[in-house]
């Protein structure tokens, strides 16, 4: 447990949190040994949504924890109405936490006549109120620059790779795998921090729905435990694919790690049928009960509170995050 926030630049410290993810707002919560304030929220017959604070935030240093998972446009609603109900509210400092931020994979114009939707709710999460924010593992570096706010983009890389040295202990020749090229760097430096081999899955998408069709392998498995990694699961099929391949090139045991837990059907069912030791991911977007029996005792779920608490608390007192990770 966390001492308690000292009183910081702006006032007392007030966490809300959305509907999206209470389990996890909770632990947040008790590592602050801070109460989550209270606030009604309210949806109207037509879908309209009303926040109500229980209490005034004049002067307070205050966090919004929500993320942005399904369902994706009932749970930004819900972030950007807070803010700017805290805003309105005169609150000294908003800051918007979203462990899971949707819409960033569209991140560039990769073809004619399409948006660049995470610049978008960039510029709304400014619009609506929010002085700061926080998240986890963006899918790709340069959406930090959509942001005209400042901000904290974290990693769970140290979680993931403590996890996965301990479990390295236990395999024979482990290898870490990236389930495609775009994610080679990320995968690179984890397993230069676990002090293992690289290997590399090329994968190509071949449309603009969520298939992708893997291609080959680069490096070595045959023989060797592999850990596979990704930055999230949405529908499970990338995912298919590459156990697929390490299969058909040799692997023994394959163990996937990844940190959002997207899970958009069928990707339980589909990691369910996978040969897979054992799944490891993180609780910046809650699984359901249903889900989490379908996967059994394979699932491990790391939990980001304490990385997200104490980040809170290290911005509130007005001292530095990097820090935490030697930086």
């Amino acid at each position: 447990m966390s001492p308690s926030p000292k009183k910081g630049l702006y006032g007392d410290i007030k966490l809300f949190a959305g509907s999206a993810i209470p389990e996890l707002a909770q632990k947040i919560a008790d590592y602050l040994e801070t109460p989550l304030s209270g606030r009604d929220l309210i949806q109207f017959p037509n879908e309209n949504l009303l926040v109500k604070l229980h209490g005034s935030v004049r002067g307070q240093d205050v966090y919004v924890i929500q993320s942005t998972a399904k369902p994706v446009h009932r749970n930004w609603m819900e972030l950007l109405i807070m803010l700017q109900t805290l805003r309105l509210d005169s609150a000294a400092r908003i800051t918007a936490v979203i462990p899971f931020m949707s819409y960033a994979r569209s991140d560039k114009k990769d073809q004619p006549r399409v948006p660049i939707v995470a610049r978008l709710v960039a510029d709304m999460v400014e619009v609506a109120g929010a002085d700061r924010y926080i998240t986890l593992d963006l899918h790709a570096g340069q959406i930090q620059g959509f942001f005209s706010i400042p901000g904290d983009v974290l990693t769970t890389f140290h979680i993931l790779s403590d996890y996965a040295r301990k479990l390295c202990k236990t395999l024979k020749d482990p290898v870490v795998v990236s389930v495609d090229l775009g994610f080679a760097k990320r995968a690179r430096n984890f397993a230069e921090r676990i002090n293992v081999p690289l290997a590399l899955i090329e994968k190509r998408r071949i449309s603009n729905d969520a298939k992708a069709e893997a291609m080959r392998l680069v490096g070595d498995v045959a023989g060797h435990d592999v850990l596979l990694l990704d930055d999230e699961v949405d529908t499970g099929g990338s995912v298919s694919e590459g156990v697929e391949l390490l299969v058909k090139s040799g692997a023994r045991k394959i163990y996937l790690l990844f940190v959002h837990p997207v899970l958009s059907d069928p990707a339980t069912e589909r990691l369910a049928k996978l040969p897979l030791a054992g799944i490891i991911t993180t609780d910046t977007i809650p699984i359901p009960e249903d889900k989490r029996k379908l996967l059994g005792d394979k699932l491990t779920i790391l939990s980001v509170s304490s990385l997200l608490g104490e980040v809170i608390k290290r911005a509130h007192e007005g001292r530095s995050v990097g820090k935490m990770f030697n930086e």
